[in-house]
């Protein structure tokens, strides 16, 4: 590590620590929202009859609060704080960075209210009508100033490859969200998206896919190449490998999004074309993994008392679960078992808790003692809790969904020698619900860990100790 990095200069630590903390409300808010309508649909009658209650409503404000506003705060706090310490700068424009935090916590608070109210676009993940579209676009727009910005005054000469993975995950949302939220408004709270059909849904999926490919992969990667190392205390395995890992996944991801929509009337070329790049994307996803795993050679001890470094490194090989499952789910045949099923709802948590959460949990546990000049977190063992709370109840869910979904996909397939139906679609529900009282179950563990973070959280805040707090230094730098 050069000596310039060293001298560490007066960094923005202000909107870090807003967005840290607000990681951790918008994750106990939007994960309590899916414990709430997962218990709806195995007593149905919590929707208490009224209808900004009923799952249909809530289940795209727990999306987006879960997606936007958990994993969101999650990324603006670490990308803005590493680009200030592998960059040896303060962030380029402090009134931006304020923008940015209060913009994006409109943003969170107007789906809030429009979403239960059943103002939608029905647009998966790009739920919200278009003058909140319109203001998350200047908002990003403001953050991607800040962050490049700030990698061009930069006082060294390389650009750490976390910020690589930060910037194209940028630039990308950014694209995806204008391109899928051209519309024709007809009112301040109704539009018309300016595509149709075959070409809509095309476009959708073109968005949704790579909404998960880089907002929810290529970002929270950008926080795995700096914290893994730095809680480890170890450099990146291979840093040839995590650029090759970077230009793979960036080029192949973009192509993936057509096998959301196999067996409809998108193309056959395009639906297999979107089959064969889901397939090759296995090969980059799990030379990240690797990478990110292998970083521990020599410091595989530390996972023995360090439950911020188990909770990145658990992440990990849920991301290597979850994508060797999606290039694998992405082919048509297993497609025509799992799709609209379960199984679906099981890969996405897999995903969105084991690897997504952990991640952001673990830098946030690994941040907060950083931002609030503390020596460590209040309780490792509160930190220990949580970690088993999370794995269990992830592990629940996801196997719960599993289960359910083959079972569904099984039922929905079998047919009599009559070619009639074997089985009703109430007969598959009524199978299926021992299965949701276990994903309800796995999601109030999760809650629970959250509830505990929060009181970590809160208890080192707010501790006397005024010992500065200094992180392992950056030998992944």
């Amino acid at each position: 590590m050069s000596e310039a990095i060293q001298v560490h200069p007066e960094y923005n630590y202000k909107v870090i620590r807003q967005f840290a903390v607000m990681t951790v409300v918008w994750g106990i808010i939007g994960m309590a929202m899916g414990v709430f309508i997962a218990a709806q649909l195995y007593w149905p009658a919590l929707n208490f009859d009224t209808p900004w209650l009923t799952f249909s409503r809530l289940r795209p404000l727990h999306t987006n609060a879960v997606i936007f506003a958990f994993g969101g705060c999650a990324l603006f706090a670490t990308s803005l704080y590493v680009v200030q310490r592998t960059s040896n700068v303060r962030l380029f424009s402090d009134k931006l960075a304020t923008f940015t935090f209060w913009g994006w916590q409109a943003v969170i608070v107007l789906a809030v209210i429009t979403l239960p109210m059943g103002l939608t676009s029905s647009k998966e993940y790009a739920e919200l009508e278009w003058p909140i579209d319109i203001l998350l676009a200047l908002v990003w727009v403001s953050y991607i100033i800040n962050f490049f910005g700030t990698m061009v005054i930069r006082k060294v000469s390389h650009i750490y490859v976390a910020n690589w993975f930060f910037g194209a995950f940028m630039i990308t949302v950014a694209v995806l969200h204008i391109a899928n939220s051209m519309v024709i408004p007809v009112s301040l709270t109704k539009s018309y998206s300016i595509y149709a059909g075959a070409v809509d849904a095309m476009i959708q999926w073109w968005y949704g896919h790579n909404a998960v490919g880089f907002f929810l992969t290529a970002g929270f990667l950008g926080m795995m190449y700096y914290f893994v190392p730095k809680q480890a205390g170890r450099p990146v395995y291979s840093y040839r490998l995590s650029v090759v890992h970077f230009w793979a996944l960036i080029s192949l991801y973009i192509w993936a999004g057509p096998h959301h929509l196999h067996y409809t009337a998108l193309p056959d070329w395009t639906q297999s074309l979107g089959m064969a790049m889901s397939i090759i994307l296995f090969v980059p996803s799990w030379g990240g993994m690797i990478n990110g795993i292998m970083t521990l050679s020599g410091a595989w001890h530390k996972l023995r008392t360090d439950p911020i470094l188990r909770f990145l490194v658990v992440s990990l090989s849920f991301y290597g679960m979850s994508t060797f499952e999606g290039p694998m789910m992405a082919i048509k045949t297993v497609n025509a078992l799992s799709h609209y099923t379960d199984w679906t709802v099981g890969h996405v948590h897999s995903g969105a808790l084991g690897w997504v959460a952990m991640v952001s949990i673990g830098s946030i546990y690994h941040l907060i003692p950083v931002l609030f000049d503390k020596p460590r977190m209040y309780s490792i063992k509160l930190i220990n809790v949580h970690f088993w709370f999370a794995t269990v109840g992830v592990v629940l869910y996801i196997v719960a969904m599993w289960m359910s979904g083959v079972l569904q996909g099984l039922m929905w397939r079998a047919i009599n020698d009559d070619g009639t139906l074997t089985y009703s679609f109430v007969e598959s529900l009524e199978a299926s619900k021992p299965f949701y009282f276990v994903r309800f179950l796995g999601g109030v563990l999760v809650v629970i860990g959250m509830l505990i973070m929060a009181y970590n959280v809160y208890r080192t805040i707010k501790s006397d100790s005024k010992e500065q707090a200094v992180e392992p230094e950056a030998q992944a730098v």
